[in-house]
């Protein structure tokens, strides 16, 4: 919620007043105003998302590395901590390629 505040106040140090914010402008600051809107959704929510995801893949992946290497003995366990590796693989994949393909979005339409 702070980032919300100090953008507010950015907003307002950079035009001198908030009766703007609401209105749409001329003719080219709602196209601006779309891009810095999609550029700020972009790095304020679904960047730290992805993050988040490829962080919770490689810890499964590690889990499955550490169930895996412990139950050394058991082929059921083993088998176990081999699933959670290929799902955490799969996992961390799947995050890298959104990442890429957002980049790749980003910039084709110039952000």
């Amino acid at each position: 919620m702070d980032f919300l505040i100090s953008k507010v106040y950015a907003y307002i140090a950079s035009n001198g007043t908030m009766s703007s914010i609401s209105s749409s402008g001329g003719g080219g600051s709602s196209s601006t105003s779309f891009d810095t809107l999609f550029a700020n959704i972009n790095n304020e929510i679904i960047t730290p998302i992805i993050y988040l995801l490829f962080a919770l893949a490689m810890i499964y992946f590690l889990w499955g590395v550490f169930v895996f290497i412990k139950n050394a003995d058991s082929a059921e366990k083993r088998a176990d901590g081999y699933q959670h590796m290929i799902w955490g693989i799969v996992g961390i994949f799947i995050m890298a390629s959104a990442k890429g393909i957002i980049n790749l979005i980003l910039s084709s339409i110039g952000l």
